[in-house]
């Protein structure tokens, strides 16, 4: 099923990519599109992590979601899509509220790569901590909500992100703890929709999950 892939970037660099063990957090619009590139991109060997279950609300924006399966664990969905598009894949699902009293127990497990998908700060900032004591390279998403306008999301690291409310606190608590190297982010520049409650559509969140895999596989290609 990857002969096209194979044909694009070698067998070599294709299996470079097979090998590699990467954990996602979060699975809804951004982690749900992540999955779904990491899946048919040659990823052999991926954990994901989600609390949460399928609400009707989800069905505007996330892949993983459809009339049929309201009320189902994300992890769970998460994991039969993944084996319906690659019946080989080893992919492992963990159906757990991260905090700090259990993150550091899944980050044990020896990955090559973080996609942080989730919405939560804390998580957020604990996985830019721990990167270096557990040797991953991390690739965050910040905010895709009030936005609509995919074009306007872009690769980058935290201290150039602009117009990204989620950005901005995370570059607070980052300067707060005085971490000085890079964290690489999916982020848009967009300004957001002025509108009172939350809001999305899927071009956006979905186009940020392409992009966290962009990242990892153009790491690995040393593009």
């Amino acid at each position: 099923m990857f002969n096209r892939v194979i044909n694009l970037i070698g067998e070599d660099n294709f299996n470079l990519i097979k090998n590699k063990k990467v954990l996602l957090i979060g699975v809804g619009g951004v982690g749900a599109a992540a999955l779904e590139t990491l899946v048919r991109s040659g990823f052999n060997n991926i954990t994901v992590v989600d609390y949460d279950i399928i609400d009707e609300s989800n069905l505007n924006r996330q892949l993983i979601t459809n009339n049929t399966n309201i009320g189902n664990k994300k992890v769970e969905e998460a994991i039969k899509r993944a084996l319906l598009i690659n019946k080989d894949i080893i992919i492992n699902g963990i159906q757990l509220k991260l905090d700090d009293n259990n993150i550091k127990e899944i980050l044990s497990n020896n990955y090559d790569y973080v996609i942080d998908a989730c919405d939560t700060v804390s998580v957020k900032v604990d996985l830019i901590k721990h990167r270096n004591y557990f040797k991953y390279k991390l690739i965050t998403c910040c905010g895709t909500a009030k936005k609509i306008d995919p074009t306007k999301l872009e690769i980058t690291t935290l201290d150039k992100t602009n117009n990204d409310p989620l950005a901005k606190v995370l570059r607070k608590k980052v300067k707060d703890l005085n971490i000085k190297s890079k964290v690489y982010v999916v982020s848009s520049t967009e300004l957001p929709i002025n509108v009172e409650t939350l809001a999305s559509m899927s071009m956006v969140p979905n186009t940020a999950g392409i992009l966290c895999v962009s990242y990892i596989i153009n790491d690995i290609l040393k593009r």
